[in-house]
């Protein structure tokens, strides 16, 4: 069966997410929680390393429990910052929580985070080749959060978020998830 070339066939983590979670449309406020959170500690990494980590994330993050999250502070930073089992970036670690306390609110504002990320295309999936890395969709939106106050999220990383939640599907020509709808 082809993948995406991007896809390490010798990693079945990596295998698995591609066959069955990337570019799968996901409306689930949990879900698409935590893989914001998930691709923010991408940032200047690869997907791979991240995907690695998972477990180890959900571990310490009390398994993406927001309302936990939101309540983090210098004591659990500075815990998380010790675990060897996640990507120890200060920064990154200190923006989950930001991001999470505005996640949280853009969920009091539109009443769910899905109604709000889906409203961007109108609830449809976007159907594009695997040969960008950013386009005008992420480029609006990382805007938008940004001006909310999140960090991390930059138009490539959003970019990579919309093809985890299946806002785009850009699986490439030759693999077995391709889609015809491609423009």
């Amino acid at each position: 069966m082809k993948r995406c070339k991007w896809v390490n066939d010798k990693n079945e983590l990596y295998i698995k997410y591609h066959d069955d979670e990337w570019c799968v449309p996901k409306y689930d406020d949990h879900s698409l929680y935590e893989l914001l959170i998930l691709e923010s500690f991408q940032a200047g990494l690869s997907w791979e390393c991240v995907l690695n980590k998972r477990e180890a994330f959900r571990k310490c993050y009390d398994n993406f429990d927001i309302d936990k999250v939101i309540l983090y502070d210098d004591d659990k930073i500075k815990e998380l910052l010790n675990n060897k089992d996640i990507i120890r970036n200060k920064l990154k670690v200190r923006a989950s929580i930001n991001n999470s306390r505005i996640f949280k609110n853009i969920q009091k504002e539109f009443g769910s985070f899905s109604k709000y990320i889906w409203s961007f295309t109108n609830n449809e999936v976007i159907y594009e080749s695997f040969e960008t890395t950013t386009n005008s969709l992420s480029d609006k939106i990382s805007k938008d959060l940004k001006k909310r106050g999140m960090t991390f999220v930059g138009s490539t990383i959003i970019y990579s978020y919309l093809q985890a939640i299946g806002i785009i599907s850009s699986h490439s020509k030759d693999c077995f998830k391709y889609n015809k709808n491609v423009a």
